[in-house]
């Protein structure tokens, strides 16, 4: 049976062999711009009927549009986005795909400029699309070109036979579906049109076709080597190396280069010349090697510090302008990203040419996923079947050869999630012959018998500690297991970035860093994929899967990067940061006390840093100056002694801080790339005033010097002039994405089933007991017999209202975890002023918390809210010492820990929180609400991956917390 070219498994029919990208002086013109656009419900429309013996107009009545090119039909108005992670939108029934597919015809006139060479010149003409999703058929002046698939993928069109002197009209139909859709599964919004750029590119008679630059280094030597392999003659000049018009083959070998590194990025300006056309090149001389089971490059032993990156920009889709990328590549080294993976496919050329500028190692993924087939037990899936070798062949071909000459690839990655078959290892086999200075890495084969890296996703700290150690599990043959074993270990996905989290990223570092074999990881994922919306009162939410009808969709799993939607840094990222800093700052201040500053950079010695340090007493600061570090090479470090400080009256802690020196070409002078904290002396011991007693007030309740209690319930209901509420026992958050991964094997499933999100609380007893006045309580969810009881023990102590909690558990709470453990209390709107000595200025939860330091903070409680695309538990501050909750005029509540609290401030409550989807929902009431808590469940990773670690989990035990409560008068 004939198949329609839209469902034709191979790669597509008139498009020329894949080439790198060139930086030529031959003439090109941009097709960018304003195209005319018309939407079909389904493919079967006729042919679009453009004929060259028409002008444009001639073909444009009211069916027709307007669109932007680059750019999506349904991010302008044309049908809607759609999510799904793994299943398909459509049935599997490959290579077939539904009658309804949409389809956008779009047409673009130009006008040949009068000096664009001609084919009687010799010369050859290419019409080049980046990128166009997911299939499309081209017509130039009314004539057919051809069609392709692989939406990420460049192809390029002869056309210079067909081109006429002055207008011209080129028209592309676009399917949204194909053959091609089902390699293409992609954890991200289904979203078609031409999205990356089209250009007509003049080819003169002698131009370059291809070329592949080779440009090796000799590390022991500091020796470069270089060959560059040319489709035509051509010579090589490198000025600054001393080459003038050489053979490109040579090889010429290069004293004293300067190698290029992610770290310190040096790249070498070169032109290719032939009779009638200049290339530009940028060459990176660096090695790639696999020894005793260790990638190395330039001879020393990496690590990865990295980020999943798809492509995306909340208003444009995956259409990125260079400005959107450069913002990526500078945030990335900005918070101390060293790499990123392209999940899953090539980018846009641009986003390369800016990591080999900057320096980002790059692992290079395919464009190939074929998630989907694991609803169907991988039946059929296009990776182990025949019909499929040509399109997986092509895909593999064009990421490499369109991007070989970029010394930022470490590596190429054949896909992602689509199980594994011979197409794989065919597409192996071709990276080895063609590129054998690369590495090839497949997570998807844990056996590994075709691939250079052993590679997994969201391996438990547990496993990864195995395989540092070359213990873990045996693969499927004694043969495959041997070769596994001899492999570096890469996490090509870890720590899921949805939500509040991730958790655990320290102890993922700590073993990276002890375990050569480990070779550090890449965070899923780089940013959120969020489309903005208005509610019909005009107010902005980030939109996710099912926010537009679709039928078929995965939620906000869509939102598990590292930057919210608007490129704004999530505490996720400045947790990240702080964990792989490439200086590390300790010390002790015991008697000698000493500071210890270790550099984990690659290759980077710490000259380029100023370090600076401040001294802070109760989060003032008293004392700062600079330090005097020698210059400490890679993978070393030095102890130093303390600055002379004055003597502390209180807390008091030094904070050290790395800065960039001078500027570079990423960041200014004075950008902070690592801190450490240090503490001078301890909170002084304070010897309480003997408590007063306690009198019986009239009708209004009982009463504590200024306190005033309800008769019944014994719960707090005004200090002072101040009027409150609570605070009572409470264990419930609004469930993190972090506690909803699993389903009904989540945290969340397991709280609501045991009704942690409903306690109720019955008053047992209230009365005075040795001059405090107790009230005793239970506190339980219904339906069953667990319960908490509850002591609340107020007095007085220094004119300050004190509370003493503890907590007994009853009955089998069986393992199950608390969400938190503390207080809930409430305070009238105007209190919206928080001022807090303890950790900050972010959020921070028992494992994330290291980017967080001690000091004196201050924010208005609406900054105190951390805007997750769904809401959930957030803004907690952690370790908290004291806090004050005031008013416009200075007046309101003080809070003070023995020794320490956590709060939330909030203008809704955990269930508001829980009940909400979008941020939009969230409606301030006329309270602010706090929480001050003993301790959180931690955060851990399972929306997708291990959960918190042991130690940091919350078990119902035996529990004591004190809190001292004071009206703060203006």
């Amino acid at each position: 049976m004939d198949l329609p070219y839209y469902e034709d498994p191979g790669p597509g029919l008139g498009f020329e062999p894949a080439r790198t990208v060139t930086r030529s002086n031959a003439p090109a013109l941009s097709l960018n711009g304003t195209w005319r656009f018309r939407p079909r419900p389904t493919a079967a429309e006729p042919a679009p009927g453009y004929h060259a013996d028409r002008d444009e107009s001639a073909d444009w009545d009211e069916n027709w549009d307007e669109i932007p090119v680059p750019g999506h039909w349904q991010m302008h108005g044309h049908g809607s986005p759609a999510y799904t992670n793994v299943r398909y939108p459509f049935p599997l029934d490959p290579p077939h795909v539904p009658d309804e597919n949409p389809t956008g015809d779009y047409r673009r006139a130009f006008d040949l400029p009068d000096d664009w060479p001609g084919a009687d010149q010799g010369a050859r003409t290419l019409l080049r699309f980046d990128g166009v999703d997911s299939c499309f058929r081209v017509w130039l002046n009314g004539e057919l070109l051809g069609h392709a698939t692989g939406s990420r993928l460049a192809h390029e069109f002869e056309v210079g036979r067909l081109l006429r002197p002055g207008r011209n009209t080129l028209a592309v139909r676009v399917h949204q579906w194909s053959a091609g859709s089902y390699l293409e599964d992609q954890d991200m919004w289904w979203l078609s049109g031409i999205f990356r750029d089209v250009t007509l590119l003049a080819r003169p008679e002698a131009a370059l076709g291809d070329h592949f630059v080779h440009a090796g280094y000799e590390h022991a030597t500091g020796t470069g080597v270089l060959s560059v392999e040319t489709s035509a003659p051509a010579t090589l000049s490198i000025p600054e190396l001393g080459l003038d018009q050489v053979d490109p083959a040579g090889p010429h070998r290069i004293p004293g280069v300067e190698p290029w590194s992610a770290e310190q990025p040096r790249l070498y300006d070169a032109v290719l010349n032939t009779p009638q056309e200049t290339v530009s090149l940028r060459i990176g001389f660096r090695s790639i090697a696999i020894e005793d089971g260790v990638l190395r490059v330039n001879g020393r032993r990496i690590l990865f510090r990295g980020v999943n990156r798809h492509e995306w920009h909340p208003e444009q889709g995956r259409a990125l302008d260079r400005a959107t990328m450069l913002q990526d590549v500078l945030l990335m080294k900005r918070h101390n990203i060293n790499a990123v993976r392209t999940s899953h496919y090539p980018p846009h050329p641009d986003f390369l040419d800016l990591c080999d500028e900057y320096g980002l190692w790059v692992i290079d993924e395919c464009d190939l996923e074929t998630h989907g087939f694991t609803e169907v037990g991988w039946r059929r899936n296009p990776t182990d079947d025949p019909m499929w070798r040509a399109a997986c062949l092509d895909r593999i071909e064009r990421t490499v050869e369109r991007d070989k000459n970029h010394p930022a690839i470490l590596l190429w990655s054949l896909g992602n999630e689509a199980g594994h078959g011979e197409n794989l290892e065919t597409m192996a086999a071709w990276c080895h012959a063609r590129d054998p200075e690369r590495p090839v890495h497949y997570e998807g084969d844990w056996d590994s018998p075709y691939v250079d890296v052993y590679s997994r996703m969201y391996a438990s700290h547990e496993e990864v500690l195995a395989i540092g150690r070359r213990e873990e599990a045996p693969a499927s043959t004694p043969e495959r297991d041997a070769h596994r074993r001899t492999l570096p270990f890469i996490q090509c996905e870890y720590a899921h970035a949805m939500g509040n989290g991730p958790g655990g990223l320290t102890e993922y570092q700590e073993l990276f860093e002890q375990y050569e074999r480990l070779q550090g990881g890449f965070v899923w994922e780089w940013i959120d994929h969020g489309i903005p919306q208005r509610t019909p009162d005009g107010t902005l939410y980030y939109a996710y899967g099912g926010d537009f009808g679709e039928p078929l969709h995965d939620g906000n799993f869509i939102a598990d990067g590292l930057l919210f939607p608007d490129r704004t840094p999530s505490p996720g990222l400045v947790e990240f940061m702080k964990v792989v800093a490439p200086v590390r700052i300790t010390g002790a201040a015991d008697e000698g006390g000493r500071l210890r500053i270790d550099n984990l950079y690659d290759f980077r010695s710490l000259a380029h840093l100023a370090f600076s340090w401040t001294v802070e007493e109760e989060g003032v600061p008293v004392a700062r100056g600079t330090l005097a570090v020698p210059e400490v090479p890679a993978g070393s470090g030095v102890d130093l002694p303390l600055p002379k400080v004055p003597a502390a009256a209180g807390e008091s802690w030094l904070t050290v801080r790395a800065t960039l020196a001078e500027d570079q070409p990423w960041a200014p002078a004075g950008h902070e790339v690592a801190w450490g904290q240090l503490r001078l002396a301890e909170r002084p011991q304070r010897t309480p005033m003997p408590a007063a007693g306690m009198e019986k007030a009239d009708a209004d309740g009982v009463a504590l010097g200024s306190a005033r209690f309800d008769p019944a319930s014994g719960v707090l209901v005004r200090l002072g002039g101040l009027p409150v509420s609570g605070p009572r026992l409470d264990v419930w958050r609004a469930p993190t994405d972090n506690d909803l991964g699993g389903g009904v094997r989540s945290l969340a499933h397991a709280w609501r089933r045991a009704g942690l999100d409903r306690m109720r609380h019955r008053t047992v007893s209230t009365g005075l007991e040795d001059g405090a006045f107790v009230v005793r309580s239970r506190v339980a969810p219904a339906a069953t017999d667990l319960g908490l009881l509850t002591e609340y023990r107020w007095s007085q102590q220094d004119g300050r209202l004190r509370l003493d909690v503890s907590v007994v558990p009853e009955g089998d709470w069986d393992g199950l975890t608390l969400p938190r453990l503390g207080l809930r209390m409430a305070l009238p709107a105007a209190f919206d002023q928080v001022d807090w000595f303890g950790l900050g200025p972010g959020e921070s939860y028992r494992d994330t918390r290291q980017a967080v330091h001690v000091g004196r903070f201050a924010a208005p409680v609406a900054q105190l809210q951390t805007p997750y695309v769904m809401p959930q538990e957030n803004g907690n501050r952690s370790d908290v010492r004291w806090a004050t909750f005031l008013d416009a005029s200075g007046a309101g509540l003080r809070v003070e820990g023995e020794p320490f609290f956590d709060f939330t401030a909030r203008p809704w409550t955990p269930e508001d929180l829980d009940a909400a989807r979008h941020t939009a929902d969230l409606r301030p009431r006329d309270q602010v609400f706090l929480t001050l808590d003993q301790t959180h469940q931690g955060i851990g990773s399972a929306s997708c991956g291990p959960g918190a670690l042991p130690q940091h989990r919350l078990t119902a035990g035996v529990t004591a917390f004190s809190l001292l409560f004071s009206e703060v008068r203006s």
